[in-house]
Order: C-alpha cells, then sequence, then structure tokens
C-alpha cells in the first residue's frame, strides 16, 4: 500500500481519536491495524470516550428534531430515494452482500442506517405518515422480507437500535 495513503489514513484516525471519536470506518481490511493502532494510543484500555464531553457545545432536544436546513426542504424525492436505497441494501444484505452497488454509488449498511433513520424521523415529526412510506416500499423491486425489514426498522416506535440486527432472522 502507498506510503503516502498510508500517512492520510494514520492522521485522520488520530485527528478522529483524539477528537474524541470511539471508533471508525475504513476502507480496506489491511487499513484496521492502523486505525486501531492510533484509537488504542487514545483509548488505552477504556471502551469509549464517552467521559470526555464538551462544555462549550449544548444541544437541545427541539434542537436536534429541527429538520430546517436554509435553502433546503425534506422532500417527496426524499422519501423516494431514501425508501428505495435503504430497501434494495436490505435486499443485498439478506443474500449475504456486505456492500452493493446502488444507483451507481457502493452502499453499505451505514447508509441503510441513515436512510431509515431519516425516514423514521420524517414519521414521527409528522412530515409522511406510515401510509406514505409504505406506498413508497411497496413500489421498489426487492424481497418481501427486505421490504419488511426496512418497514420494521422505518416504521416502528420505539427507534430500533440497528437495522441488521432486525433482520438476522431473516439470513438462509
Amino acid at each position: 500500500m502507498n506510503r503516502v495513503a498510508l500517512e492520510k489514513v494514520r492522521d485522520d484516525k488520530e485527528r478522529e481519536s483524539r477528537d474524541g471519536f470511539d471508533g471508525t470506518w475504513v476502507a480496506h481490511p489491511d487499513l484496521v491495524s492502523v486505525a486501531m493502532a492510533e484509537f488504542d494510543a487514545v483509548l488505552g484500555d477504556r471502551p469509549n470516550q464517552v467521559d470526555r464531553k464538551r462544555d462549550d457545545v449544548s444541544t437541545t432536544e427541539e434542537q436536534l428534531l429541527d429538520f430546517k436546513i436554509p435553502g433546503s426542504e425534506i422532500t417527496e424525492a426524499g422519501l423516494r430515494l431514501n425508501v428505495s436505497v435503504g430497501v434494495r441494501y436490505v435486499d443485498a444484505w439478506l443474500q449475504g452482500v456486505g456492500a452493493a452497488a446502488i444507483d451507481n454509488l457502493m452502499e453499505d449498511a451505514a447508509t441503510a442506517e441513515i436512510s431509515r433513520a431519516q425516514v423514521w424521523s420524517w414519521v414521527q415529526s409528522g412530515r409522511f405518515d406510515e401510509a406514505r412510506v409504505r406506498e413508497e416500499i411497496a413500489l421498489i423491486e426487492a424481497s418481501d422480507a427486505a421490504k419488511e425489514v426496512f418497514a420494521d426498522v422505518a416504521l416502528s416506535v420505539p427507534f430500533k437500535d440497528f437495522l441488521t440486527t432486525s433482520a438476522y432472522d431473516r439470513l438462509p
């Protein structure tokens, strides 16, 4: 692997660990040892950095639930995209695929988690209702199992921890 690329990865993981992250993502299994070395240097024997608080940051529940972005809006197209990517990724995952090419992008479980979390948040805030989400799910070309898993994790209250744990019992 290229020395310059390794240095950039090491620098990135050092920054993340020192910024308070508890873990990270790497693009290739050969980079796991690089990332672990940087995180181990900061974490030591601790499992996380939850004790690191920033007194300069204060966020309210209202702020976390405020979806307004200046110059932007939550749209039907956004709902359609989130449902499509989420359901199709779950379909691929149930077939044993860890990263799937969807709409000319490589998508993984993290993308599907973001998709379902956005849909869940939009339903909880009243932007879309369950029936509307189910309409979109029905339009996707995917297995019934994938559609059921996505509906479960995107619509259940309370919010489910992880998409994949809801799908394990559907693996062949």
